[in-house]
């Protein structure tokens, strides 16, 4: 199989330009540990082309084969992976991933227009929120494997189907109704970030936070670093006064900001105004003594941050490059905006070992 280094929503936009006919593999259920969770997908191309995954490479070979058949046949197909016992390894896998998922294929091309896709890609790109069901088990002819109905229709569903689209679940849901077992799933909408400063270190946070498939804006006072060739992966790059920020803000919303301009009275203004906003991430990028500055500068604005801002920006994993500075950011952004610790996987697994130990000693 052949990945592309492309964002599932890249690919998706080449192959259906060129009318190639595409898989949709959808995670419908999983159990144990696996790599991905039910709502996860992936597309995969009759040449063997792909992006995405859904494990750490080891099913995709595997896929591959069984959606040339959906491709052919049009038919859609479940299939199941089962790692938890030895057999795995004998019937050619080999994963050892203690974990097992049910994975939906389903063809997509112009006959279907590459739904339902296609009503995914365009609530990511216009930021829209919404909602997909598919059969993912059916004895209901009504019903058949793998149709599915989105949001912005008036779905001829069951109720509690409906009921539950509209509502705008946060994560995907299996329902069964009249015989047939839908999951229900939102679109995720991406992070959208904004960057208030066009420097020479902005442009690897834009880019590996394009390669996330986030939405980045990216400000600049200064018209020889505001320069849309610059920054290929962002979705708006404006010459702007800091001063007029505040305007702005009232405009769109973000989930995050970075602050970098370098340069200390465009700072100072980016951070008066964006105390005043309600984005739940705001970074600044430099030394504690020079928040400390900034921060006595605004005056009382500086307490409405709360626990808001952060500065130093960043986990700490020992960043001293442009592009390493830029991926410690973007994994404290995704912490934060995860309410997750942005912590060692293995030091809290050995953390949990030591657990019962300790609890053993105390009794």
């Amino acid at each position: 199989m052949n990945h592309r280094p492309v964002s599932l929503d890249e690919f998706f936009r080449g192959q259906r330009q060129r009318g190639a006919a595409l898989v949709l593999a959808t995670i419908v259920e999983t159990s144990g540990s696996t790599y991905r969770k039910a709502g996860a997908q992936m597309l995969i191309g009759a040449d063997g082309s792909a992006a995405g995954l859904l494990s750490g490479g080891c099913l995709e070979s595997d896929l591959a084969e069984r959606a040339r058949n959906v491709i052919e046949t049009g038919q859609a197909l479940m299939v199941e992976y089962d790692t938890r016992s030895s057999d795995d390894i004998l019937w050619g896998i080999g994963l050892g991933c203690e974990g097992a998922m049910r994975i939906l294929l389903t063809r997509l091309s112009a006959d279907n227009d590459y739904e339902p896709f296609a009503f995914a890609e365009r609530c990511r790109r216009q930021y829209v929120p919404g909602t997909i069901a598919l059969v993912i088990a059916s004895t209901n002819t009504a019903y058949p494997l793998g149709t599915a109905w989105r949001s912005d229709q008036v779905p001829a569903l069951p109720e509690s189907v409906r009921t539950t689209m509209a509502s705008q679940p946060r994560k995907a849901a299996a329902i069964a109704a009249e015989d047939a077992t839908f999951l229900v799933a939102p679109v995720e909408l991406p992070t959208k970030l904004l960057v208030l400063g066009a420097g020479p270190d902005a442009m690897p946070l834009v880019e590996i936070a394009g390669l996330l498939e986030w939405h980045v804006t990216v400000l600049d006072h200064r018209p020889a670093y505001a320069v849309a060739d610059r920054f290929p992966r962002a979705r708006h790059v404006e010459l702007h006064p800091p001063g007029a920020l505040p305007q702005f803000l009232q405009r769109t919303h973000y989930d995050a900001a970075v602050v970098m301009s370098h340069h200390l009275t465009s700072d100072q203004a980016y951070l008066a105004a964006l105390a005043d906003s309600a984005i739940p991430y705001i970074g600044l990028l430099g030394p504690a003594p020079r928040r400390a500055r900034l921060m006595h500068e605004i005056g009382d604005k500086a307490a409405r941050f709360g626990d808001r801002l952060h500065g130093p920006i960043g986990l700490d994993i020992g960043g001293r490059t442009p592009e390493t500075i830029a991926l410690a950011i973007v994994a404290e952004i995704q912490a934060v905006l995860s309410a997750r610790p942005g912590g060692s996987f293995n030091a809290t697994r050995q953390s949990e070992q030591e657990q019962p130990q300790r609890t053993q000693r105390n009794t």
